[in-house]
């Protein structure tokens, strides 16, 4: 069982505090279900960035299976890895999808538990759905250490494969933060920039924009594997739903990370 790793740091251990804490996330976010099939939402820690994730959340209908596409930020396991193991958070037990995995076998992604055993990315997920869906779902993690055009997009055209295969409801979640340690305005700035090809779901402009001013987007990867996923299900539609940064909780506006809850229909 993959148990949980920054329980206690990126949100509240205690079950009581998490939903308290889920609670405030969603205070202020009007809970609409939409006809979406992916998303982008951040993984920084709750109290930076919940409030943005949870309009993302909001409006994510039931599934059978999220898809959570997250970066490798620790650098082990293989460099695709996605996880079969039952997943544990502060909320309760959810199990992965072990169909829609024996699938995937033979493909870029590796079944290798040990790239998700300390990366959060994935992890602060969890508990948004839990709240939205109450352990009625199950999960697949891929977690992406290569994150490269070629790569991402054949990680989500894979994906959507397996997921038509079983007939299953499935929603791809791309996590990731945009724009690290840069002042407010630079990162408004960049951020937006980036976030326009997303929209436009241009996976090679999305990628050239990133490297023309080596914006840092941890989770670029993850995108472009849930835009790769949603585009093989016809997806037609992307949003904005709510940007912000770091600065806006903590006033500091020197060094900020931007977040970003952008959904796909």
């Amino acid at each position: 069982m993959r148990q949980t790793t920054v329980a206690g740091q990126f949100y509240p251990l205690n079950p009581k505090s998490l939903k308290k804490e889920l609670s405030r996330c969603f205070k202020d976010v009007v809970i609409s279900e939409m006809p979406i099939l992916g998303a982008v939402v951040p993984h920084a820690g709750y109290i930076y960035s919940g409030e943005v994730a949870a309009h993302a959340y909001a409006r994510l209908p039931k599934a059978d299976t999220y898809v959570l596409f997250g970066p490798n930020h620790t650098g082990y396991g293989s460099a695709v890895a996605m996880s079969q193991d039952t997943w544990m958070t502060p909320l309760g037990i959810v199990e992965t999808d072990r169909e829609i995995g024996k699938l995937l076998a033979g493909t870029i992604i590796d079944s290798d538990e040990h790239a998700h055993h300390l990366e959060h990315s994935i992890e602060v997920q969890i508990p948004f759905l839990q709240h939205i869906s109450n352990n009625d779902f199950k999960i697949l993690p891929i977690c992406m250490g290569l994150q490269d055009e070629e790569t991402a997009s054949e990680i989500g055209q894979e994906v959507a494969k397996a997921a038509k295969l079983t007939g299953k409801k499935v929603i791809f979640i791309a996590s990731s933060d945009f724009t690290h340690y840069q002042p407010a305005d630079v990162a408004r700035e960049n951020d937006h920039y980036l976030i326009e090809p997303i929209i436009e779901m241009d996976i090679p402009e999305f990628y050239r924009r990133r490297e023309e001013r080596n914006i840092s987007a941890c989770g670029f990867g993850p995108i472009a594997a849930m835009l790769s996923a949603t585009k093989e299900f016809g997806a037609k539609n992307v949003s904005l739903l709510k940007y912000a940064t770091s600065g806006d909780v903590s006033g500091d506006m020197a060094k900020v990370v931007g977040y970003a809850a952008i959904v796909v229909e």
